[in-house]
């Protein structure tokens, strides 16, 4: 029995000697590979979240005709509704948000709002309350507020658009490269999740409700947020247009984008602007605002996304807002969709360790 222990002892060692040798090689490969792809990282979650989200149309034409030419015509559909679209939302939001940021550096306030303010009777008795707590509140004062205000997001905007703008070729070359990984994820994204499925070292179940997870809240933030987010913005901008209100598509594309945010959304830009209108004297419009806004909300928020949702992803909204929030504070525009990737992926794992491995450490 010792000798047949003997005998083993040096195989076992060889076989572990073997394998950490195997390890390391295969953790600086991984490490390289992960260096080599990183500056295309946006590019290449974009191109799985887009290709998540346009599958089912490339299974409606998979049905019908070879995989190559079934992918050729999605990518081609996607080119059309987000490239394009894409490109005159940069050229105009661009033209729009320098108009606005010049606007907010010569003073907001017109003479007529001046004069209003200053003959205001509600104004007057506003100003005499804050005086008593040492607030000054005039006419000067919320000039520059708006002034700054109109600056500041004119200026951020501009900023956002003109980075894309100002490298043109850059912008092409990348979006023709997201539509490439497009193209063949789409024909052989089933091969690739197996792949991937076969590879992990966890139980299939929970690599395929991982991978499920994040398909489903990749939907909701572009089909559904996207969806109610240009219903949204449309219907601010026009409403910005009718009532005569400067940079209408600038403030219908900033609508779109709060529409992603919970709990704040349009509410950011429409109850500061009913606000400006009751300001000016224009009571009837500003009410209006206000009740176009509470209308718009309620039917987004509680019919339209709980029908496009369902049960498909189940997040507390304080935590939305704050994965929306946190992902554009460190990844910029792109983390209104990387914040609510990286929230499900943590809510997804803390669900498979109570579930499957809370036990085990708690026995061990």
């Amino acid at each position: 029995m010792d000798e047949w222990r003997s005998y083993n002892m040096p195989e076992q060692s060889s076989t572990q000697m073997i394998f950490k040798y195997f390890l390391i090689i295969f953790l600086i490969t991984i490490f390289l590979v992960g260096r080599l792809l990183w500056p295309y990282l946006s590019i290449l979650v974009l191109a799985f979240v887009l290709t998540g989200t346009f599958y089912p149309v490339y299974g409606f034409f998979a049905r019908k005709m070879r995989p190559v030419l079934s992918s050729l015509i999605t990518c081609t559909i996607i080119f059309l509704v987000v490239f394009v679209p894409l490109v005159f939302l940069v050229g105009s939001l661009s033209k729009e948000a320098y108009g606005l940021y010049l606007t907010g550096a010569n003073s907001a306030l017109n003479q007529d709002l001046r004069e209003f303010l200053h003959n205001n009777r509600i104004m007057e008795r506003i100003e005499t309350v804050l005086v008593s707590y040492d607030i000054k509140l005039g006419a000067e004062s919320i000039n520059k507020g708006l002034s700054e205000l109109g600056r500041s997001v004119g200026l951020f905007l501009y900023q956002q658009a003109s980075s894309i703008a100002s490298n043109v070729l850059k912008f092409v070359v990348n979006f023709a490269f997201m539509l490439l990984v497009i193209f063949f994820l789409l024909i052989d994204g089933e091969k690739l999740i197996t792949f991937l499925v076969e590879l992990s070292p966890l139980p299939e179940d929970q690599d395929r409700k991982l991978m499920e997870k994040f398909h489903a809240m990749a939907s909701v933030v572009l089909v559904v947020n996207g969806v109610s987010g240009l219903i949204q913005g449309c219907l601010g901008g026009a409403v910005f247009a009718i009532f005569g209100l400067g940079s209408p598509f600038l403030w219908g594309s900033l609508m779109a984008i709060l529409a992603f945010l919970p709990i704040v959304g349009i509410a950011a830009v429409f109850i500061p602007a009913s606000i400006y209108l009751f300001l000016k004297g224009r009571l009837a419009a500003g009410i209006f605002f206000i009740v176009f806004y509470l209308v718009i909300s309620s039917v987004i928020e509680y019919v339209i996304k709980p029908k496009l949702v369902g049960t498909k992803v189940k997040m507390h909204t304080l935590l939305v807002f704050l994965s929306v929030i946190g992902g554009l504070k460190v990844f910029g525009i792109l983390g209104i969709i990387y914040g609510p990737l990286v929230i499900t992926a943590f809510l997804t794992l803390t669900d498979i360790y109570r579930t499957s491995y809370e036990t085990y450490i708690r026995e061990t």
